[in-house]
């Protein structure tokens, strides 16, 4: 007892040094945002030398000793100690997949820990102690998931994960240039270009499914949406799920659209993974990331699942589609015939520890991930480490996932289609009619982006820094705004969704309205107050609640948290959540004579917001596919309304007052 006591005053003492000085001065998010960074600085490396308080923390801290600042007394990071010191964990210096089940287990270990903190001295001793001692995967995914979801670090700003762990974003061959500017001290600036070539068809939209901001975003929400998540209830969960990987699908379709190629076809069981998939990335360590070729047949995966079971999963979640309930494990049934049967069927097709009943049900995504990843060595044979299929970061890169969700979707529109379309009392809001929408053009253009890859090689406290940074050609947007003129009858508070949805196929030819719209692209989701009379309401893009701004960079985030500490100054820099479609893709990629949209603005009652405020207070400005964090999802109304029913006739909304369409065109300019 003597022991623990006296290490816990030490690391008391030192956390005092990090984060007490300034607190009274309301700089305190500076201690904390400078913590954070240097906890995932050089993460691959020991904690070096010029952070000396962090690393006298990582050596004296006692994680047994202060169980009166944990709230479960102490439990979970006795459980965690226990594991370590029997030899338990996962070593350093080896890959990490949130798909392996024992990796799974360590990392939430760490997470439990950390979330039980009462405060952030507890937190950061913590994290300093572990940090040294578990695996840099594990510690990397807890830390983005602790701070995600700790009451006490919601203002504390993520680095963006392609800076902190630039292998699972990079082409290998940038970073085996960016390894020699290293070893020869010669500061670099590497152009990364897509993989594949332009033999493949599929290269023609890689820009979309290997944009580092979308694969920032989809790890991100899983990080904030985690399937095996057992705290407080997260609001629509299930239906997030199919909200978000819906317009994911329904975004890559469009962009196929733009550069002449058909929608992706969905995934089948018993027929060949018709593309292939060369990664061109390394593992930090491990290997490299396994390659599929071409016209490769489904093989049972050892360990994980076979393709019988799969197809027995879909079947028992087609039969509850068409039933209209699902089975609960105590043999009750839940109707899902309406508005929450989509948010049920979430949670049972991922499956979520929301499933009603997951030993029936199974977990048809989260498998269909490993078993994708893992047929380039289903059987073992060769020791592959995981393919990019079983890294929610690497994911999207594999054409293969949007099949994997098209079939997903498939499933999530056969349910939708047998719920009653909406009639016009269902769609009407009588006190505003919509006379016009004028938009400014619609453009898009390719720009490079640069990060930096110094977090992705080895250092110590010996070794000079060198400067290397990755450039990559990423699609943008002009910026525009959209004035929607209207009448009211009377002041209101309204809810305002746009969307743009395709008007042609692939060949050209005109979709009906019950075809295209469930291809309708959600590009804002907003509520306003109207005045009695005739106005307008103008609007940004950059306003848009599905999207966030490109994170802010790792070097920025040091920077201006240590000039803040050092000057002990509150910390000004642009916060918000990392979950958020990447504001570059608002738009999907026009042509030179112009790719045609439907674009739709639909008003009603400002009643269909779950908060009074949302009209002054936008929680971020990302709420459209992620929520607010800790709160009802902002609309009430489902989520795709009001596109996620079918429209048997156009009349049903054409002739509605509230309801306003006109064909706009999106344009792509080189050069720009």
């Amino acid at each position: 007892m003597g022991t623990a006591r006296a290490g816990s005053m030490k690391w008391l003492a030192v956390a005092a040094v990090l984060l007490v000085a300034a607190v009274a001065e309301g700089a305190d998010l500076a201690h904390r945002q400078q913590a954070v960074n240097r906890l995932l600085y050089r993460i691959h490396s020991p904690i070096l030398s010029k952070f000396p308080e962090l690393k006298q923390l990582s050596n004296s801290f006692d994680p047994r000793g202060n169980a009166g600042s944990c709230k479960d007394g102490g439990n979970a990071v006795n459980h965690l100690m226990d594991e370590l010191d029997a030899g338990r964990l996962l070593e350093q210096h080896h890959w990490f997949s949130l798909f392996n089940t024992r990796q799974r287990e360590e990392a939430l270990m760490l997470v439990d820990v950390l979330l039980n903190c009462e405060n952030f001295e507890t937190f950061v001793g913590k994290a300093a102690f572990f940090r040294e001692r578990m695996n840099e995967g594990e510690f990397v995914y807890a830390i983005y998931v602790a701070v995600s979801h700790s009451d006490f670090m919601q203002d504390v700003v993520l680095p963006p994960l392609y800076e902190v762990t630039p292998h699972m974003f990079t082409n290998s061959e940038v970073l085996d240039r960016a390894y020699t500017a290293k070893m020869t001290q010669t500061p670099g600036e590497f152009h990364m270009d897509f993989t594949g070539s332009k033999k493949n068809k599929e290269q023609r939209v890689a820009y979309f499914g290997e944009d580092i901001g979308m694969n920032s975003h989809h790890v991100h929400w899983h990080m904030d949406f985690p399937f095996w998540w057992h705290g407080d209830e997260i609001d629509r969960k299930g239906e997030l799920f199919f909200w978000a990987h819906h317009q994911l699908t329904v975004r890559f379709d469009a962009e196929r659209l733009s550069n002449y190629l058909p929608p992706v076809d969905e995934l089948y069981w018993d027929r060949p993974i018709k593309e292939g998939f060369a990664p061109h990335t390394n593992y930090k360590y491990g290997g490299e990331f396994p390659t599929r070729p071409d016209n490769k047949n489904f093989e049972d995966v050892d360990g994980v699942a076979r393709i019988r079971d799969m197809k027995e999963m879909e079947s028992r979640i087609r039969d509850a589609i068409a039933h209209g309930y699902v089975d609960k494990s105590d043999g009750s049934h839940i109707d899902i015939d309406n508005n929450h049967g989509i948010d049920v069927l979430g949670a049972a097709i991922e499956s979520s520890t929301s499933s009603v009943n997951p030993s029936y049900y199974g977990a048809l995504h989260n498998q269909a991930h490993r078993v994708l990843g893992a047929q380039a060595d289903p059987h073992g044979k060769f020791n592959m480490p995981p393919g990019v299929m079983e890294h929610f970061e690497t994911a999207t890169r594999d054409p293969s996932f949007f099949r994997l969700h098209k079939y997903m979707d498939n499933i999530f529109k056969e349910h939708k289609d047998k719920l009653p379309p909406y009639t016009a009392d269902d769609l009407k809001y009588d006190n505003v009619e919509i006379s016009d929408v004028d938009i400014d053009e619609l453009s898009t253009f390719f720009e490079d982006f640069e990060f930096d890859l110094g977090n992705s090689l080895d250092t110590a406290d010996n070794v000079k820094h060198v400067d290397v940074h990755a450039h990559i050609p990423r699609l943008n947007h002009k910026p525009f705004h959209y004035n929607i003129h209207y009448h009211a009858d009377h002041d209101d508070t309204v809810s305002i969704r746009v969307y743009l949805t395709p008007v042609r196929d692939e060949n050209g030819i005109k979709m009906h309205i019950d075809e295209n719209r469930w291809h309708a692209i959600m590009i804002d989701n907003f509520w306003a107050e109207v005045k009695a009379g005739t106005h307008n309401i103008r609007r940004s893009s950059f306003d848009s609640s599905v999207t966030i701004q490109d994170r802010v960079s790792f070097e920025e985030l040091i920077s201006k948290a240590d000039e803040a500490v050092e000057n002990n100054h509150p910390l000004e820099v642009n916060s918000g959540r990392s979950c958020g479609h990447p504001h570059n893709l608002l738009l999907p990629k026009g042509n030179k004579e112009g790719v045609e949209f439907w674009l739709n603005v639909h008003v009603t009652s400002g009643d269909d917001a779950a908060r009074a405020d949302l009209h002054s207070n936008d929680y971020d400005g990302n709420h459209g596919y992620c929520g607010i964090h800790g709160k009802a999802y902002p609309d009430k109304r489902p989520m795709g309304y009001p596109f996620d029913r079918r429209i048997p006739d156009l009349r049903v909304v054409k002739n509605l007052p509230n309801f306003f369409g006109k064909t706009v065109r999106v344009y792509h300019k080189e050069g720009h």
